[in-house]
Formats: structure tokens, sequence, C-alpha cells
């Protein structure tokens, strides 16, 4: 919470920040409530992360810009957020000036992505991309990444609204099409897409 108060404190220097949420879910809902022009968001956030939330997000407010925060330096993700464009990707040990270079680009209309990223063949990462969004539905990454977060079934029925049944079922049925074993090959299926961070940070707001 101190790290959003405090980016909170340094964009309003420059900008009106008129919401602050704590998870991707809450992210997607008060993106239809309030509106905004860009949301800075971070790509890790439990719950639901920052690249499914921003695909739902532009479901319902196409005009959206967003601004991705990462601790990952990579690049296939990049690319899959790229596509979402105009958009931006930071990675968290950038500065604040570029943070706000970057949201200044994207409010004009224009991609930024960090010059800290090494973009070695773009052409390949591009098609590589593609591992974080068309081999799994929506409901199933869901599922995945609330399992890779350590929740209960019970936990991801409710979140979900969905009976405790159902989601057994999404689970059993992602372990065999994708000849997943155990919890811990479920946790590395999530970290290999992109549904959750190699260090998760669970209070990080958005």
């Amino acid at each position: 919470m101190l790290f959003a108060e405090a980016m909170c404190a340094y964009l309003e220097k420059t900008f009106d920040v008129i919401g602050l949420v704590a998870d991707g879910r809450a992210l997607v809902k008060e993106s239809v409530r309030l509106r905004p022009d860009v949301i800075v968001t971070d790509m890790s956030m439990p719950l639901l992360n920052g690249l499914d939330a921003a695909r739902r997000i532009r479901e319902n407010t196409p005009k959206v810009k967003f601004v991705f925060l990462t601790m990952l330096d990579d690049l296939n993700l990049a690319a899959a957020v790229l596509e979402l464009g105009p958009v931006a990707f930071v990675l968290k040990r950038s500065g604040g000036a570029e943070l706000l270079k970057a949201i200044d680009q994207v409010m004009h209309g224009r991609s930024y992505l960090t010059p800290n990223l090494k973009v070695g063949d773009w052409v390949a990462a591009k098609a590589r991309a593609r591992q974080f969004s068309t081999d799994l539905t929506n409901r199933q990454r869901d599922i995945v990444q609330l399992f890779a977060e350590g929740r209960s079934m019970k936990e991801i029925a409710a979140i979900l609204s969905l009976s405790e049944k159902t989601v057994e079922f999404h689970k059993h049925h992602i372990m065999e099409s994708f000849d997943i074993k155990t919890n811990a090959d479920l946790v590395l299926f999530g970290l290999k897409r992109g549904l959750i961070a190699i260090y998760p940070e669970p209070s990080r707001p958005s």
C-alpha cells in the first residue's frame, strides 16, 4: 500500500488521480464506474493479473489507455501487452521521469516500451506472445491464476461465483489438457503464461 500511495502522491503533481484499487477484479469494476483516461497498473495483481484485467476493461471502455508496471523484463510479455496498443510497458526499476513520459506517450496515442528492456528479436517475441492468450479461455486463466496464488477450491468458487464442483471440473480439465501432474506444476504453468509473478506482491495496489 505504501508503494501505491507514494506513486499516487507523485502522479498527483501532474495528473488528476481518480481511483486506487488493490486487485485486478476491483480494477475492472472501478474502470467501468470511473471511466479514466489512463490506467497505471501492476502486471502481477492478485485475483486477476494486469494483462487479463486490461483485456476485459477494453471490452467495455475501448478508449482507455494503459501503462503497465512490472518487475519482469520479459520480451514476450511486453509483446503481448503492446498488442493492446497504444499502451506503455515500464519496468519498476525505472525512474519517475520515465513513468511520466510513458503516460504522456499513451495519452497522445503512442505506445511506449522502456529502453531498459533488451529488445532482441522482436519479430520472434511477437510470435511467442500468443502463449499468453491463445491456449486458455478467460475462465481457465482465472482458475489457473487463483490456484497458482495458493487459494483454496472454496475461495476460488466464491471469487468467481461458481460451485466448487465447477471449479474442480475446470482444474481437472486444464491439468489433463496440458499434462499437468501436480499443484507445483500448475504454479509453473501460471508463471510461464504471465498469470502470476515470480515474486508475487499480493498487497500491491494498482
